[in-house]
């Protein structure tokens, strides 16, 4: 069994209701929201977790470049987390 860690930085902005919703500039589509903060970062690592596991399922995975959180356009109260992802790879995963 191998592991790989993927560490891409999510956006986390506090909507009208209290919920926040997460979104990852470099995974397209790859979003997730939750009532409180903790629930949106759990739900983030959930979804990028699939995503990422989706994409290395491709004949010719593509993973994104990682952007600097540093770089990334935020509005004011954005929150911006660098998210971990594990994968666990078992022998025979790529057969």
């Amino acid at each position: 069994m191998a592991i790989m860690i993927f560490i891409y930085p999510a956006v986390f902005r506090k909507e009208g209701d209290g919920r926040y919703h997460a979104f990852f500039p470099d995974l397209e589509c790859c979003e997730a929201s939750g009532d409180t903060l903790d629930d949106a970062i759990d739900n983030a690592n959930d979804a990028a977790k699939t995503w990422i596991g989706v994409e290395l399922e491709e004949d010719e995975p593509i993973l994104p470049h990682v952007s600097d959180p540093e770089d990334i356009e935020t509005q004011d109260g954005d929150i911006v987390r660098n998210i971990s992802i594990n994968i666990r790879f078992y022998e025979g995963w790529d057969e």
